[in-house]
């Protein structure tokens, strides 16, 4: 006789009872049907046979019917590197967020007829059909709260607060004629960083490792540092992968103590050891994979591969100690803080070891005036002394080691700041403030293919109003991935029906007038 074929729900192997009950509770109807030699499946499958080329040809296609780019690589390693879809500008990003909006009017925006006006009833004409995060009422206007000073062969003004970045205005590439449509701060994060002020969107970052991958396997190709003492309001949606695999998520990093909470092996514990565990983990997941054939059983492969390579490259990127005490000086770093400066000289590191893409976030810029803390006669001074040196030796230190040219730098917040002071149920605050502005705020890119020593786009007088050249969200987007290599159209992935890009569906150009 025949051996007979066992089925999914066959249990008369010599399995201990309760291995065999466990057994029977992992079975679902997709086992059953599978293990059927005549199944419901095979039967599927039979009928779609004919149909499979034509599906295969039409997922070789984007939705408009054009070519779509591959960006299949190997699952075991995800992070391969891939060539951009044209001659790239820029290899790799450095982004500084300053999370909660600096005013662009007390360091970029050198606007004499507000200062003009300090004081007075701000005028109807700036106050109708607008919408105020805190203001009520007819609020002041408020001038400059520090003097503004031209610098440069540029002749770009800048106020006194940042006087070492100064000294770099003619490397840096103004955008004065933002915008968004977003007015607090979590979903106006998220639209900077995602495209989306919704949640569960890819962010910038793991758009561009979706599609170059990174040139450093050992590393992340995503690495997220954190100062200010808290994080963004915007949360660590602000570095995920929304649709996206999860191999593309940012890996937030410290540059203190250890790289990553944990990474470390527990005392007693080698690396043969560890190796040792990590293979048995692997060779699980391996079979959870080829039995139910999750990507993300892959990407789970994948980065308990990169923990452990990780043990020995992350612990040499964050080690500040390995710099000369004059880099460190230069920087204004302090061995075993957690500061900005710290994380500059990092984000440094890893650059020049190939991470694709670094994004610092500083906490702390929500000058309300509504505290001495978030003041811009007070807490707003301490946020630019933070920052000033530390980002002044970056650019400084990529421009010395010709990584300037292919490394794009952008500077920059969620929105800008309002022309009035702040006032809350029509009273003036006892400190200096200005409320959440959409429709205007300025930002800074430097390197990787912009154009140095220039500005695009203007406001009005009083700072509040764009009259030249506004800049959406997505266009800024549109012409970082053009830096980079890419259409932004084509730097696409397909979910529910749509092929998701990072500056979405609404019209997005590519800003060429800053182009170097």
């Amino acid at each position: 006789m025949p051996p007979r074929r066992q089925s999914c729900l066959d249990l008369s192997s010599e399995l201990h009872p309760e291995r065999q009950f466990a057994r029977l509770q992992a079975q679902t109807r997709r086992h059953f049907l599978r293990s059927l030699s005549g199944g419901l499946g095979t039967m599927f499958l039979g009928t779609m046979a004919s149909s499979y080329s034509t599906v295969a040809r039409a997922a070789e296609l984007a939705i408009d019917g054009t070519p779509r780019l591959d960006f299949r690589r190997d699952p075991r390693n995800p992070l391969a590197a891939l060539p951009p879809q044209f001659s790239a500008r820029a290899k790799r990003v450095i982004y500084l967020h300053m999370a909660g909006a600096p005013s662009q009017l007390e360091l970029f925006e050198h606007k004499p007829e507000l200062t003009r006006f300090d004081g007075q009833d701000c005028p109807a004409s700036l106050l109708a059909g607008k919408r105020f995060a805190f203001i009520t009422g007819v609020p002041k206007l408020l001038g400059a709260q520090f003097p503004f000073h031209q610098v440069g062969q540029s002749g770009q003004w800048i106020s006194d607060r940042l006087p070492h970045l100064e000294q770099h205005m003619d490397d840096l590439c103004f955008i004065r004629s933002m915008r968004t449509d977003q007015f607090n701060h979590a979903p106006a994060q998220l639209l900077v960083q995602t495209g989306n002020p919704r949640l569960g969107y890819p962010s910038l970052g793991s758009w561009v490792v979706y599609g170059l991958g990174t040139e450093n396997q050992n590393l992340p190709g995503f690495i997220v540092l954190i100062s200010g003492g808290n994080t963004p309001d915007g949360g660590k949606q602000l570095w995920g992968t929304g649709f996206l695999p999860g191999v593309y998520q940012g890996v937030q990093c410290r540059s203190h103590g250890e790289p990553v909470l944990y990474l470390d092996s527990p005392p007693g514990v080698g690396v043969a050891q560890r190796r040792n565990a990590l293979d048995a983990i692997d060779e699980l997941n391996q079979q959870n994979y080829d039995q139910f054939g999750n990507p993300e059983t892959v990407t789970r492969i994948a980065q308990y591969e990169m923990s452990f390579r990780m043990q020995m490259d992350a612990t040499d990127a964050m080690d500040i100690h390995k710099e000369p005490e004059t880099v460190r000086a230069k920087y204004g770093s302090k061995v075993g803080e957690g500061s900005f400066a710290n994380n500059c000289l990092v984000a440094r590191r890893l650059a020049e070891r190939g991470v694709r893409f670094i994004q610092l976030y500083h906490w702390g810029w929500d000058s309300h005036g509504s505290s001495a803390a978030d003041a811009l006669n007070d807490g707003f001074i301490k946020r630019c002394h933070e920052v000033d040196q530390p980002i002044a030796a970056l650019l400084s230190d990529l421009k010395d080691r010709g990584m300037l040219e292919d490394t794009l730098v952008v500077w920059g917040g969620e929105f800008g700041r309002t022309s009035m002071r702040e006032n809350r149920s029509g009273q003036v605050l006892k400190f200096v403030g200005r409320d959440h502005h959409p429709g205007a705020f300025t930002i800074w890119m430097a390197g990787g293919g912009v154009r140095p020593g220039m500005s695009f786009g203007q406001t009005d007088d009083m700072g509040y109003e764009i009259v030249n050249d506004p800049v959406e969200v997505r266009d800024l987007h549109a012409t970082m991935l053009y830096l980079l290599g890419f259409d932004h159209h084509k730097l696409n992935y397909p979910f529910q029906g749509l092929d998701q890009k990072l500056t979405g569906v609404k019209p997005a150009r590519v800003v060429a007038e800053i182009l170097a």
